[in-house]
């Protein structure tokens, strides 16, 4: 089994934690750092969020604060489906003890692309305001990432507008520059993440496991499972991770990726030419479109109750 050395920059709500939780099960990977960036709600929420994950799973990964806003816009969170505190009103407790890091998102992800000599892969389940960040900051980043993966984006409707997704929408002019960077680019987006959805019945068949992960995992998510009116809560983040560690679980096509940054009505919008007859002159990105959703419902379910309290 090949192994994965993986970043995760996130937003850390409710589907970012369970994202990361998922990733720390995965025997495929291998979490090098964790960076924090302002999206579902502020930074120091999503900091804290990543730092309450590390104390729930007995982990100790590195966690790095990135950017409170966007570059040209005003931050726009999402406490309607992830709550005031991002875990939907779950309380978490932070470590005892965490080291203070002062170095910054961008410089920490750079420093350890390098190390891993262009091993690493980074997972990006939020708005793309830090790998923009550190790719205009050090434009050599791109010969050390391997790829990166990110749950964003859609070849057809949005869902924070009706053309646009909001981890792209949240900041699409980094998202611009992530996408014309030229690094192998895997997009999770609606297409594919619409499909990954559990159930009411699967969210408490994990949470029957009687564990804080369990109980999270089915108590945070209850905002967004009533907006969907039956058809089931959608892990959009975690399709991101089990993407990487698992590919085989999906089906995708490449294509000819850009992202609007002017539009009135369609600002943010990922325009692609996968049913288009005129195409871009390249296909730089892999669209994911579909998924086994049974087997993802089965592995996702174990991932997570293989987790005991600690305490």
């Amino acid at each position: 089994m090949d192994k994965h050395f993986v970043w995760l920059d996130c937003d850390t709500g409710t589907d970012d934690a369970a994202a990361i939780l998922c990733a720390n099960g995965l025997p495929e990977l291998e979490i090098v750092g964790i960076s924090a960036v302002a999206g579902n709600v502020e930074l120091e929420k999503t900091y804290r969020n990543a730092l309450r994950l590390n104390r729930l799973m007995g982990t100790d990964y590195p966690v790095y604060q990135g950017a409170e806003k966007p570059w040209r816009k005003e931050l726009e969170t999402g406490y309607r489906y992830h709550g005031e505190n991002g875990l939907g009103g779950v309380e978490l407790p932070l470590p005892e003890r965490y080291p203070e890091v002062t170095e910054k998102a961008w410089d920490a992800l750079y420093r350890a692309a390098v190390r891993y000599e262009g091993a690493l892969e980074l997972i990006a389940t939020g708005p793309l305001t830090n790998v923009a960040t550190a790719l205009v900051k050090y434009p050599d980043l791109k010969k050390y990432l391997a790829r990166i993966v990110i749950m964003g984006g859609s070849a057809g409707a949005g869902n924070r507008t009706p053309a646009a997704e909001y981890n792209i929408y949240a900041d699409p002019d980094a998202a611009s520059a992530v996408f014309q960077a030229g690094i192998p680019l895997v997009m999770c987006g609606l297409d594919v993440t619409m499909k990954a959805y559990f159930m009411e019945e699967d969210l408490l068949a994990v949470k029957a496991g009687g564990t804080t992960v369990g109980r999270l995992f089915h108590d945070s998510l209850q905002a967004p499972l009533q907006t969907q009116h039956g058809t089931g809560v959608k892990l959009h983040d975690v399709v991101a991770v089990m993407y990487a560690a698992r590919p085989d679980m999906f089906d995708g096509k490449m294509a000819g990726v850009r992202v609007e940054t002017r539009g009135g009505c369609t600002n943010g919008k990922t325009v692609t030419d996968l049913y288009s007859d005129k195409k871009f002159p390249d296909k730089n990105v892999f669209v994911v479109l579909d998924i086994d959703h049974a087997r993802f419902v089965r592995e996702v379910s174990e991932l997570l109750l293989s987790y005991r309290d600690l305490e």
